[in-house]
């Protein structure tokens, strides 16, 4: 008779591990799913402007994302130009005129850029003035250019940063 009394407690022993296996793979079970959901819902592909159910709704959502495809290709085509305080700029005095370069550099300061070096071109024939710019600063010498009514603009060749003093732009008398 002692034997079925030990089944019965061996029994309610066990089932207490039993039901929290139970428990724990039905919970496991859940998460497995919710991944799958969550983890094909982040790599498929999103459905074509053009085939979506709702056509106004989605004729107004494609017409903000054309206009945010427009800004970020604008944004992509031009950076962002510096403030003129940060624009550094080089005066040279081409047209070999006395006191012509300290002129050019004080309507320059008027304007708010920053002088780098004040000084002589290396040679004085420019027939026209000219603005100058180093890679990647195009917009600002189009802006200075402007500012100072100069026609002429273009890149910086055959000049070592060095000799720059660390402009970005240089402006050329001429004429």
């Amino acid at each position: 008779m002692d034997h079925p009394i030990r089944l019965d407690r061996v029994e309610l022993a066990v089932r207490p591990w039993r039901t929290a296996t139970v428990l724990i793979a039905a919970v496991a079970a859940v998460e497995l799913v919710l991944l799958v959901v969550v983890g094909g819902a982040l790599l498929a592909k999103p459905e074509p402007a053009g085939r979506s159910a709702a056509p106004k709704a989605n004729a107004a959502a494609s017409a903000g994302a054309a206009k945010a495809a427009t800004r970020a290709r604008a944004s992509k085509a031009a950076p962002a130009e510096l403030p003129r305080r940060k624009v550094r700029v080089v005066v040279l005095n081409g047209n070999g005129r006395q006191g012509a370069a300290a002129a050019a550099a004080a309507r320059v300061t008027d304007r708010g850029y920053r002088i780098g070096v004040v000084g002589n071109a290396p040679r004085h024939d420019y027939p026209r003035s000219l603005v100058m710019y180093r890679r990647g600063f195009e917009g600002e010498a189009q802006r200075l250019a402007r500012d100072l009514g100069v026609q002429l603009v273009g890149p910086l060749d055959g000049m070592r940063p060095a000799q720059l003093h660390g402009a970005h732009a240089v402006y050329i008398l001429g004429g």
